[in-house]
């Protein structure tokens, strides 16, 4: 997620930089540890926080990596973010284009039952029933909006399971 931010140990001249134990004060976090370090949710009223944590102990200062990537301002407003947090003050509103919009949430489900009909060996016009009944599909199914909408769903069904959905991940740009 290139919003989430990365720790890793400070610098030795870092010494006065923040330690990761601030983060065990928090309640209601996240944790999960992975072969590539810890990645911690950290909930917010405005929107959780996501840090992946890379060898960093909590006796030892933190620094921010921040690549210089095509995500970079998205990586710095998360920086931001909490960095407002740590220092007592309300994080800010989560940025809109880390949000999935609500015509895309309202897809989503649709997309995958969808997909999920196509892998089953169902036919378009079978899917097309599941999804919007079977009095919504007249006889003139070959000319339909409703056999277009559904061979789309499915053509993205397939596009996420292949890895388009970390797009998702990206959020709007």
């Amino acid at each position: 997620m290139p919003h989430a931010v990365i720790l890793v140990p400070a610098p030795e001249s870092f010494a006065g930089a923040r330690r990761s134990e601030r983060f065990n004060r928090s309640h209601g976090f996240i944790v999960v540890q992975g072969p590539d370090g810890r990645h911690v949710v950290l909930p917010d009223h405005d929107g959780a926080h996501r840090l992946w944590l890379r060898g960093v102990r909590p006796d030892v200062p933190m620094a921010a990596l921040v690549p210089l990537d095509d995500d970079v301002l998205l990586r710095i407003t998360g920086l931001l973010r909490l960095r407002r947090r740590l220092d007592g003050r309300p994080a800010g509103p989560v940025p809109r284009a880390w949000t999935i919009t609500a015509r895309l949430r309202q897809r989503l489900v649709p997309m995958i039952r969808a997909l999920d009909g196509h892998l089953a060996g169902a036919s378009y016009r079978e899917i097309a029933q599941a999804l919007y009944g079977s009095g919504a599909i007249g006889e003139d199914w070959k000319t339909s909006s409703r056999r277009g909408q559904t061979i789309r769903l499915v053509k993205d069904g397939v596009i996420n399971m292949e890895g388009g959905y970390r797009k998702l991940l990206h959020g709007s740009r």
